[in-house]
């Protein structure tokens, strides 16, 4: 498996790789993006998990690629359609907020998982996120789909299931069942800079995730 982290907080690639802060921006997803090179794949400890780590430079792709003219939005694409083959599955980190990145990783997609937190700002989000994938499946990839919303970081309190209530009913049949808990052992393993399994498999989150794939691969 694959992971593209095109987030330029690159939290991904903090915790994935232990040696993160001595790769230099030529090696991460900026490379590709903003110099047009080849993906630099790095390998993990983690078995069966390479990673295309991101950089904080990033965040000044919006300036950069907002007057570009050749084909900006399939940066990513291209160089994903060269190594696709070696792996089952890719998925891509995206950003949090609409951008030329996301643009970029939705046009690279076969499908986009949206998350979703608790909050009315959040949910009210998800209407620009909605618009983006239909005009992205019009303009430059037809085939993408929506995988669903994925609710994250639920707690027992009003807020959150109210948003997950409106979620629920204003996209039925579209919000999966796995619901993923806040979790304290999350926050700790990222400090560990492990992912959650290798941290502690029995927590709330890791059998949480372990659902979410079970029903991702059902989609």
């Amino acid at each position: 498996m694959l992971l593209v982290d095109i987030d330029s907080q690159a939290n991904s690639s903090k915790v994935i790789l232990p040696d993160y802060p001595r790769i230099q921006k030529q090696q991460t997803i900026y490379a590709t993006i903003l110099e047009r090179s080849p993906l630099p794949v790095h390998h993990t400890q983690i078995p069966n998990l390479d990673i295309v780590p991101s950089h904080i430079l990033l965040s000044n792709t919006d300036v950069e690629l907002t007057t570009a003219i050749d084909h900006r939005e399939e940066r990513l694409k291209k160089e994903l359609d060269v190594i696709k083959n070696q792996y089952d599955y890719i998925f891509i980190d995206c950003p949090p907020t609409l951008s030329w990145l996301t643009i970029n990783s939705f046009t690279a997609s076969d499908k986009v998982l949206v998350v979703v937190s608790p909050g009315y700002f959040e949910l009210d989000s998800i209407v620009q996120i909605s618009k983006t994938i239909r005009e992205v499946k019009e303009f430059f990839n037809p085939h993408l789909e929506l995988a669903g919303f994925l609710f994250t970081m639920s707690d027992p309190t009003v807020n959150s299931k109210t948003s997950l209530q409106i979620l629920r009913q204003t996209y039925t049949g579209m919000v999966l069942n796995t619901i993923i808990p806040r979790n304290t052992d999350l926050r700790d393993a990222h400090f560990q800079q492990q992912d959650i399994f290798s941290f502690n498999a029995k927590s709330a989150a890791a059998q949480a995730y372990n659902k979410l794939i079970e029903e991702l691969f059902r989609i």
